[in-house]
């Protein structure tokens, strides 16, 4: 993906593409100061201090910019912060009451069975309004959908688009609201047309290399979503399979039993169950999900464990 940034051709950002248990990150440096957009997952949080480390070469970050709270965009935040203690944080303003008295139950960490250590924040990202970034000015956006607090960041002049889970190239995030039975297939529908409307010539993903066929993704996200549409069912099943695929990202091995018996005790994965699988045990229900993971070559069973593939 190097040729790809090197293509977008803006002095002073930097991608470093993550895979998918971090988010991808970005940094951004002028004469004035360095940001990075999202931090990735805790368990990385020592190789994200030095990609930034060796990318600033001795400078300091300023700033750290948050697209949305999730897990795998916010885990690195804590460890930043205690290295760079001048460090300003700024995130979306949907949960930024419940991340000032760390509000364990209105955040997603551990009903999702993921970790992130408490972090602090100075100031909010309000929709219309202008960040700095690398001497160019990059406009706010809200982009619910995938999460309800989400933003997004375009610069104009060369129509950059930081798309967070909004818009991959093959897809979007899992839209956390629907599987909690709040309705959300119309914000993700509304988001892909926001983003249609900017129409950004390069899209730097949440996860996954930079592109620039934002037609052909936005048709391969909206043949998703219509088939969410249509088939909830189907959607609950793939945020099932995403939670459990991202805990195996983690631990990249665990024994059979200790992956399920951990499973049956995560809220989202309980709901999910009685929502969409309550017709059979949750265990088979679990099963289930972990088979059809391994046809898709996600994961394999050796022996008494499950291996991440």
């Amino acid at each position: 993906s190097l040729s790809m940034t090197q293509r977008l051709q803006i002095p002073g950002l930097q991608v470093f593409e993550r895979g998918w248990l971090s988010a991808n990150n970005i940094l951004f440096t002028d004469f004035e100061s360095a940001t990075l957009v999202d931090s990735g997952y805790v368990t990385h949080q020592a190789q994200t201090l030095s990609l930034v480390q060796n990318a600033l070469n001795g400078r300091k970050l300023d700033r750290l910019v948050n697209t949305h709270l999730h897990s795998d965009h916010c885990g690195g935040n804590n460890h930043l912060q205690t290295h760079y203690t001048q460090l300003e944080t700024l995130i979306p303003p949907g949960e930024a009451k419940a991340i000032a008295i760390w509000d364990s139950e209105a955040l997603s960490y551990e009903a999702t069975g993921q970790l992130c250590p408490r972090f602090k924040f100075e100031g909010v990202l309000q929709a219309g309004q202008t960040l700095r970034l690398s001497s160019l000015n990059w406009e706010v956006h809200a982009a619910p959908g995938h999460d309800p607090h989400s933003v997004i960041l375009f610069e104009p002049t060369h129509k950059v688009l930081i798309s967070a889970d909004a818009l991959w190239a093959n897809g979007f995030g899992v839209v956390f609201p629907e599987l909690e039975g709040v309705e959300a297939f119309h914000e993700v529908a509304q988001t892909l047309d926001l983003i249609e409307s900017l129409k950004p010539l390069w899209v730097i993903p949440g996860h996954g290399a930079v592109f620039e066929n934002i037609d052909a993704a936005l048709e391969i996200a909206r043949k998703k979503l219509d088939g969410f549409v249509q088939n909830p069912q189907k959607h609950g099943r793939y945020g099932a399979k995403v939670l459990l695929k991202y805990k195996l990202l983690e631990l990249t091995q665990v024994e059979n039993k200790a992956f399920k018996a951990w499973a049956t005790g995560v809220p989202y994965l309980k709901q999910l169950h009685q929502t969409f699988g309550e017709q059979v045990p949750m265990q088979d229900w679990l099963e289930d999900m972990l088979l059809d993971l391994e046809r898709s070559k996600a994961l394999a069973f050796q022996d008494n464990m499950i291996v991440n593939l």
